[in-house]
């Protein structure tokens, strides 16, 4: 085999490799995109969901409080 057919054999087999690490980047950058907005959305329901637990919680200490004067 001639060293130049070897040379471009190598050549075109790092394109091919390039070309695959590329679209993997781009992959990845997208995916990555993706999780961010979706830990974002989560963060907003983790926050709200945090209100109306403590929300739920001042009622029903409040109920408590009532039942409690009622008692007495």
């Amino acid at each position: 085999m001639d060293p130049n057919d070897q040379d471009e054999l190598e050549l075109a087999s790092l394109e091919m490799r390039v070309d695959e690490l590329i679209t993997t980047i781009e992959n990845l950058t997208v995916e990555n995109t993706m999780l961010k907005t979706h830990k974002s959305a989560l963060t907003i329901e983790r926050t709200e969901l945090i209100s109306k637990t403590e929300q739920a919680r001042t009622r029903v200490e409040g109920m408590i409080s009532r039942l409690k004067a009622l008692e007495n």
